[in-house]
C-alpha cells in the first residue's frame, strides 16, 4: 500500500477490520483487545500516512468508547464506525476536489505531479464541467507514478496530457496556469508530500505559477502523530547494486506553506 494514495490506504485499512467479525472472540473484552492488536500492526506498518493513523484511533476510540456488552454489540460498533469513516473519506475527497475545480479556468494548463487520487477527482470534476485543459503531469521517478494519472485521462475528452520526466517540470512550468498537488500531510507549516514535490513548488513560485495542495482535512495533524519518511529499496533507482556509493530513495519531502497560495480542503480554499 506504499505506492497508494494516502486516503486510498486509509479506506482499505478501516476495510481490512472487517475480518475481526468473522473471527471466534468468547468476550467482549477478547473483541476490543483484538481490535486494538490489528489496528495498532495496521498503523506500524507505515509511519508516514496520516488519515491512516487518524482513521484507525477514530475506529478503535468509537468501539471502546462504546463499551460494549457482548461481542454482537462490539462488531456492530464496529461495522457502523468503519462504514462512517470510509464514506466520510470519500465525501470530503469529493468536496475538496470540487473546491479545487472551482479555481480551474477553462483553457487552463495544468501541472500535476505523481498520482494523487484528490488531484484525479479534482481534474475530473473540471472536466465534467465543461472545462478544456491541458495537463502535465511529471512521472514521478522511480516508480513512475504519474503515468498512472496520464493513462487514466488518457480516454478522457477535454484534456490534452502530456507526461514529462521530473527534471523537465520547470521548463514546462512556463506554459503552466496552476499547480495541483495532493498532500500526504499538513503539520504546522510544512506539506509533507511525495518526494519531488518541494522542487516543483518552489520553482513555480520563482515563476509566479500559484500551487493549490487538494487535500481533506483530515491530513491537518493534531497530536499523537510524528511524520516518518519512508526510504525504499536503492534497486528501484538502479538495476545494478551500487558499489562505491550510496542510493537513496525517499518516498517524500518537506515543502513549506510560503511556497503554496492555499489548500484546497472540504471545508474550502485555506489561503497562505
Amino acid at each position: 500500500m506504499q505506492t497508494q494514495s494516502a486516503s486510498v490506504v486509509a479506506v482499505k485499512a478501516a476495510e481490512a477490520l472487517r475480518e475481526l467479525t468473522e473471527r471466534d472472540h468468547y468476550t467482549a473484552e477478547e473483541f476490543v483487545r483484538a481490535l486494538e492488536r490489528n489496528s495498532s500492526a495496521l498503523r506500524q506498518a507505515n509511519h508516514s500516512h496520516t488519515p491512516l493513523h487518524t482513521t484507525q484511533r477514530r475506529i478503535v476510540e468509537t468501539v471502546t468508547d462504546a463499551d460494549p456488552e457482548s461481542v454482537e454489540a462490539g462488531e456492530a460498533a464496529l461495522l457502523a464506525v468503519i462504514d462512517d469513516v470510509v464514506e466520510e473519506v470519500e465525501e470530503s475527497k469529493r468536496h475538496a476536489a470540487a473546491e479545487a475545480a472551482a479555481l480551474v479556468e477553462d483553457g487552463d494548463v495544468l501541472l500535476t505531479h505523481e498520482n494523487s487520487s484528490t488531484v484525479m477527482a479534482t481534474i475530473e470534476r473540471a472536466l465534467d464541467d465543461g472545462k478544456e485543459l491541458g495537463l502535465y503531469v511529471t512521472e514521478a521517478r522511480p516508480r513512475f507514478l504519474g503515468r498512472r494519472t496520464a493513462r487514466r485521462l488518457a480516454d478522457r475528452d477535454g484534456v490534452d496530457v502530456t507526461v514529462v520526466v521530473d527534471g523537465a517540470a520547470g521548463h514546462v512550468l512556463a506554459e503552466c496556469d496552476r499547480v495541483l498537488v495532493g498532500m500526504n500531510c499538513l503539520i504546522d507549516d510544512v506539506v509533507y508530500n511525495r518526494v519531488g514535490t518541494y522542487p516543483i513548488a518552489a520553482t513555480a513560485n520563482d515563476r509566479g505559477v500559484p500551487v493549490t495542495v487538494v487535500a481533506s482535512s483530515m491530513k491537518f495533524v493534531g497530536n499523537g502523530f510524528e511524520f516518518e519518511n519512508t526510504f525504499r529499496s536503492p534497486s528501484e533507482v538502479l538495476l545494478e547494486p551500487p558499489e562505491g556509493f550510496e542510493a537513496a530513495n525517499p518516498s517524500y519531502d518537506a515543502t513549506p506553506t510560503r511556497l503554496v497560495d492555499g489548500v484546497a480542503t472540504e471545508d474550502g480554499v485555506i489561503e497562505f
